[in-house]
């Protein structure tokens, strides 16, 4: 198991369509040996309806209740640090707000609290506005010391042609190569 005995804290935010693909890969990670702290923004924990089956679902699979306040990420501390964090899927939002030093999320406080423990930070892109008013935030995290990305592409260039998505099936490679300390190649997909 490529995965046993690594503790992945799981920082989820912003979109619904990615939290629903991120799942399974979620499971995969748990498949390969890996234990997993969930973590989520209060924006996606307390999304309308559709959040609570995820949130059943992911604390289902995780045998973990989810971290949803920045009360329970800064009391449980170092309990969300772990041998790396993912944070997937990751909103334009978080990556302004990471690339810029604010912290006022409990995804955030937990991406803090790994950074300042020297632990790798991989970021699952998901953001509407990537190519356009993000994209100097990204390439901040680009060039960002412990920061790796899972590779991503244009979510839909015709009709969303600023919106950049992660790819799912890199997840996992990309975690592994960010526990070595390298970005996995190619970012752009």
């Amino acid at each position: 198991m490529l995965l046993e005995n690594k503790r992945i804290a799981i920082g989820i935010t912003g979109s619904f369509y990615y939290i629903e693909k991120t799942i399974p890969q979620i499971k995969n990670l748990i498949n390969e040996g890996a234990d997993i702290i969930p973590i989520m923004t209060l924006n996606a924990y307390n999304f309308k309806d559709k959040s609570k089956a995820y949130i059943e679902e992911i604390e289902k699979i995780t045998g973990k209740e989810i971290i949803h306040t920045i009360q329970e990420a800064e009391g449980t501390g170092y309990k969300a640090v772990a041998d790396i964090m993912a944070i997937i899927p990751c909103s334009g939002n978080t990556i302004g707000k990471l690339a810029n030093g604010i912290i006022d999320t409990p995804v955030l406080v937990a991406a803090k609290t790994n950074l300042k423990s020297g632990n790798n930070i991989v970021i699952g892109i998901s953001t509407n506005d990537g190519l356009s008013i993000e994209a100097e935030n990204i390439g901040k995290l680009l060039k960002q010391k412990n920061i790796f990305f899972v590779p991503f592409r244009q979510n839909n260039p015709i009709t969303r042609p600023c919106s950049l998505a992660f790819s799912s099936k890199y997840i996992k490679d990309t975690i592994v190569k960010a526990l070595e300390g390298e970005q996995i190649q190619p970012i752009l997909v």
